[in-house]
């Protein structure tokens, strides 16, 4: 998929303020500082499209971003620490899972794992929360430059063990790093296999 345009369209808390549900949607989640927003500038191949931050939990709304004037890419507040108050913690899980429970046109929820990691517990909640919620999902492992393919390889492998012990199968999952682009492309080309069965 080539990338022609990819323009800011809204953000908001407000779920019956969303864009009317008649493009494909695709929604990027993680755990705060999982560099959602460094992945996603680098898809569109927009710098500063969504906005960076060392800060974990910068993200606090929906962010609806315009694709190639035919589907919608969705930035989601990152789940776990965040400096906020717990009751706007609670806020942002209610609006978020409605939001994944109740979209009509969302075809795939990216989740972002940080692949320097060992699997982490809210990450496996979050992907079994999906399962029970029948949400199709994809992995995304994330900062794959930070260290070597071996390391990156063998935390994928113990991640996916950890689903199997929920999930009779493990969803697909990508390899990918902001710096070097890996990932972009398989990334791309998934989304645009969906795009052409969707339906209004």
């Amino acid at each position: 998929m080539i990338i022609k345009s990819a323009e800011f369209q809204c953000s908001n808390t407000r779920t019956d303020k969303l864009p009317p549900p008649v493009l494909p949607e695709y929604a990027f989640i993680g755990r705060s500082n999982v560099g959602k927003s460094s992945l996603i500038n680098m898809l569109v191949q927009k710098k500063g499209l969504a906005k960076t931050s060392q800060t974990p939990g910068k993200t606090q709304l929906i962010n609806h971003f315009l694709i190639n004037e035919n589907w919608h890419l969705v930035d989601l507040p990152g789940y776990g620490y965040a400096k906020t108050s717990r009751s706007n913690r609670a806020d942002w899980q209610k609006f978020i899972s409605f939001y994944l429970r109740n979209r009509e046109n969302l075809q795939c929820v990216f989740v972002l794992i940080d692949s320097r990691l060992e699997p982490q517990k809210i990450d496996i909640e979050f992907c079994s929360w999906l399962g029970e919620n029948g949400l199709p999902f994809q992995l995304i492992f994330t900062k794959a430059d930070k260290q070597s393919r071996v390391k990156t390889d063998q935390a994928v492998a113990k991640f996916r063990k950890a689903l199997l012990e929920i999930f009779e199968e493990v969803p697909q999952h990508y390899i990918t790093s902001s710096e070097t682009q890996d990932g972009r492309e398989e990334i791309l080309h998934f989304i645009q296999g969906l795009n052409s069965t969707f339906t209004r």
